[in-house]
């Protein structure tokens, strides 16, 4: 391990949680008292087409979402009624020949006010450009876009952090992290865990793919899916460098394994590494996206918590389990665990059909339930995020997972309290530890499991504000264009009977999926606008 990567280890957590006003006392476990009787339920809600990934600005007045031909900006002043005050639907639309298409995520950097907006999220054909667009949000009603980077390979998931774009560059070969300018469009550096160990490269690329990534105090933090969880400090983008690998599969175990065999791996524990972030401390949470393969025992992915105080021997101290589901097949209602944030001692969750959860992690080996609501009918829930002391967003693909054209019925974007406010309502947990073998990590370690009392369930649909008609308009190079209407939602299918991909990934895609498109696109390798 090099010097600096020691350095960055011994500072890592300082400064988390103590920006905004979740550095005040009043958010976490001091929050969590609440009258009896009252049930926790949305403060408010907007419908945005295509809805997927949302994230909060840090004073928690906008938020920014992907809606799959775009993004578009929501004013939160407001938290009972959200304000769409931008979208914009064909951010390439004055390139000829290039159109952005499955926009599933963006991510926004409160440095620089750049805003990350990555496609396509699964391979694809015809006229789909590949690459990052970064635009100057510092006015969220007429964004200006910054530059244009275009890449070899798709873009499901980013982050940004000082300036700095972190893509996953998932080609089938060496599924690096790369590092670009956000401002420039210049190529940093990049890295990957054939770096580390050469066998990967002759795995089914599928089983390795780098799923999402979070960056934190100069360190990113790489959901490798079946690989696990890697640790690697960025503190020089141009040149990342291995600190950790916090859990996961050998590549021997895949090197004999039959496809099939192997398409099964990823679609159930272990392994399954989705995304992972720093929590407060020594915590890193990692969220685990599977499903029941056939006759297997897999089922909807829990949420870990590992203690990495010694990232070399990092411990799993506890599983928050995932919401039940009467059919955790693929094809089936998902309750799986998606994308998360830890702010200050509290971690929001999101669980498609299984809704939205908030824990107390202060005590990281004993998280508490203090909410959750869920109405598989109206949400699945791609996220969740802190916006401010007093509520949290949630981005909902609506009431199904959505079609090719990535289109839901009432998509969008719920608001919620923060328990202790108004609507919400406590839900204390008692905790039982348990020792169990952390999946793909080092071994047995105490593994905290919270049993809940269950939180009122939604029994009618909530509001769903309509999409104001005016929007504003950006620079004249994009040009937005209107707002389509929702498109019908049919249920995911098996991949184990189809090649059709879900909301999350598309865990079906294997070395052929990842080299759709790639041959013709390797020229262009270091192109840049």
């Amino acid at each position: 391990m090099r010097r600096r990567a020691l350095l960055r280890i011994a500072g890592l957590g300082v400064g988390l949680g103590s920006t905004s006003a979740f550095a005040s006392g009043g958010f976490g476990r001091a929050r969590a008292q609440e009258e009896e009787g009252e049930e926790f339920a949305p403060l408010g809600s907007l419908t945005v087409p295509g809805t997927k990934e949302g994230v909060v600005g840090p004073d928690g007045r906008y938020a920014y979402l992907a809606v799959t031909d775009g993004f578009a900006i929501v004013d939160l002043a407001d938290p009972a009624n959200p304000e769409l005050v931008f979208e914009n639907r064909a951010p390439l639309s004055d390139r000829e020949g290039d159109t952005l298409r499955m926009v599933y995520d963006v991510k926004h950097d409160p440095a620089t006010d750049l805003l990350a907006v990555v496609g396509p999220a699964n391979p694809t054909g015809g006229d789909a450009f590949y690459g990052l667009v970064t635009y100057d949000v510092s006015d969220p009603t007429a964004p200006a876009r910054v530059r244009v980077h275009e890449t070899p390979f798709y873009n499901h998931n980013c982050d940004i952090s000082e300036g700095v774009v972190y893509l996953c560059g998932n080609d089938g070969e060496r599924n690096a992290l790369v590092t670009v300018d956000g401002e420039t469009g210049e190529r940093l550096g990049s890295w990957s865990i054939v770096s580390a160990d050469e066998r990967w490269s002759r795995v089914r690329p599928g089983n390795w793919v780098l799923h999402d990534l979070s960056v934190s105090d100069g360190i990113a933090y790489l959901a490798h899916w079946d690989a696990g969880t890697w640790m690697v400090d960025v503190s020089d983008p141009s040149d990342p460098s291995l600190v950790a690998k916090v859990r996961g599969r050998e590549p021997g175990v895949f090197l004999d394994m039959g496809s099939d065999v192997a398409r099964r791996e990823n679609l159930e524990p272990p392994g399954n590494d989705h995304y992972a972030a720093r929590g407060p401390g020594d915590v890193v949470g990692i969220s685990v996206e599977s499903w029941q393969a056939q006759n297997s025992d897999g089922g909807p992915g829990s949420v870990y918590l590992y203690d990495v105080s010694d990232p070399e021997a990092a411990t799993q101290v506890a599983e928050i389990p995932p919401p039940p589901t009467d059919d955790p097949t693929y094809g089936g209602v998902w309750t799986t665990s998606h994308n998360f944030e830890f702010r200050g001692d509290l971690l929001f969750t999101s669980w498609y059909a299984g809704g939205v959860k908030v824990h107390d992690v202060s005590d990281p080996s004993r998280p508490t339930e203090l909410a959750h609501w869920r109405d598989g009918d109206a949400a699945w829930f791609w996220t969740a995020q802190a916006a401010t002391s007093e509520f949290f967003v949630g981005t909902s693909l609506g009431n199904s997972v959505s079609d090719t054209s990535g289109r839901s019925a009432d998509a969008g974007i719920y608001t919620f309290p923060v328990v202790g406010g108004s609507n919400g309502t406590t839900t204390p947990a008692t905790s039982t530890t348990t020792t169990t073998p952390a999946p793909g990590g080092n071994g047995p370690s105490p593994t905290t499991t919270s049993t809940a009392t269950p939180s009122p369930t939604a029994t009618t649909t909530p509001t769903v504000t309509p999409t104001p008609s005016p929007t504003a308009t950006e620079t004249p190079t994009d040009t937005p264009t209107p707002t389509p209407s929702p498109t019908a939602t049919p249920t995911p299918t098996d991949p184990e009977t189809t090649a059709s991909e879900g909301p999350g990934f598309g865990p079906g895609v294997g070395a052929l999926g990842l080299g759709i498109g790639l041959a013709l696109r390797r020229y262009l390798r270091g192109r840049e606008d």
